[in-house]
């Protein structure tokens, strides 16, 4: 209810700015051109995600991998960060934070093990994770346009990721040593495996599976990610309103989600018309050098963790003017959200479903270590990626 809330204000403010003509109509009707696309996506894959979730898909596959680990912690916790990595490139953060979080709290539960590693491996792997596809983070999908305007073709998801893979393997690889280091008791225990449950209706399980299935190839071929992604959701909506109709609500549609990107797109557009690009020009500096990319990324990471990732990306982007900088910015601002709890909507998502669960996780610990791993995250991502463009 707080993000709607936020996002309404921040949806007035910026049609307010429109009306008084702070930010002029071509510029107006440019944004939405721009960001309609990214939105109609995002509330696709949320319905995708949720229809696929109610259909037990994760449950399924979290389950499945208690079997597959034998009874050996360490190997379940690496099978989730498997899932969270997948979850995240191909389905985005949003969907690993709320969908995947309570689908590893009940499987950890069900084999009775501490759900605090697997919750932690969700949230940080939510951000991390999410630099290699445009679909992975709304970012992204932001940077994929952009991109395209600085090489002056449009930029495929090969395309993309072929720029991010390095720093995303590299911040993956990171984040996943941090988890261990942090959590390595817990890990070194065994749990004994226990009986799956069995699929409520094999029917509507297996169409969503398959749906899923199929869309994962599609978001990264090329054509815009919303057609998939809203002819999937349409696919799913069809099934469960003949075989499961009660599933179906307007709630599917992540409202809040739609209200605060809306509002943040057309507040940080009318900052940049009244002058805030000549500010960041100092703050992020410029060049491609090594130094010159570590203090871009700093300032993204800064941002996120000071206001929220979104809106220091589109603070940020008109001085990451070449793919080097594009890239140091999605750094930041992807893998340095870790420290505060509003870096990114995923982390309040997350937290929202741990409590829902009864599951306590303390805010002060949280970002001590966030302030230990976002850094260290965002710098060596970076230094990589200094070495491979």
């Amino acid at each position: 209810m707080r993000t709607a809330i936020i996002g309404a204000v921040l949806l007035c403010a910026g049609i307010i700015a429109a009306i008084t003509g702070i930010l002029p109509w071509p510029a107006t009707v440019e944004l939405i051109d721009r960001v309609l696309p990214i939105l109609v996506f995002v509330v696709a894959i949320t319905v995708v995600a949720e229809l696929a979730a109610a259909a037990g898909v994760f449950t399924f596959v979290a389950e499945r991998l208690t079997v597959w680990a034998g009874g050996r912690t360490w190997l379940l916790w690496l099978l989730v960060v498997v899932l969270a990595v997948l979850s995240t490139v191909f389905l985005s953060l949003d969907t690993t934070a709320v969908l995947l979080t309570p689908v590893v709290v009940v499987m950890a539960r069900h084999v009775g093990l501490s759900p605090l590693p697997f919750a932690l491996t969700t949230v940080w792997l939510a951000n991390t994770a999410s630099l290699l596809l445009p679909v992975s983070n709304l970012t992204n999908l932001l940077a994929q346009g952009r991109l395209g305007d600085l090489l002056g073709h449009p930029v495929s998801p090969i395309q993309f990721a072929w720029l991010t893979g390095a720093p995303a393997l590299t911040a993956i690889l990171v984040t996943v040593v941090a988890i261990y280091l942090v959590c390595r008791r817990p890990l070194r225990m065994g749990y004994q495996v226990a009986p799956t449950t069995r699929v409520a209706n094999p029917v509507l399980f297996g169409t969503s599976a398959v749906t899923v299935v199929a869309l994962i190839p599609a978001l990264v071929s090329g054509v815009p990610v919303w057609i998939p992604a809203v002819q999937a959701a349409l696919i799913l909506t069809v099934i469960f309103f003949v075989l499961d109709r009660k599933t179906l609500s307007l709630g599917l549609v992540p409202w809040p989600l739609v209200l605060l990107a809306s509002g943040l797109f057309l507040v940080m557009a009318a900052l940049h018309e009244l002058g805030l690009g000549e500010l960041l020009d100092a703050a992020a500096g410029s060049g491609d050098d090594p130094l010159s990319l570590l203090r871009l990324a700093g300032a993204g990471m800064v941002g996120a963790n000071a206001f929220d990732n979104l809106p220091a990306y589109l603070a940020l982007e008109p001085v990451a003017n070449s793919p080097a900088r594009l890239v140091a910015l999605l750094i930041g601002v992807n893998a340095g959200p870790l420290i505060t709890p509003w870096a990114s909507l995923a982390t309040l998502l997350w937290h929202q479903r741990l409590s829902s669960l009864g599951v306590e996780i303390s805010w002060r610990r949280y970002m001590l270590l966030g302030l230990v791993v976002a850094p260290a995250t965002v710098l060596i991502a970076t230094l990589v990626l200094s070495q491979t463009i």
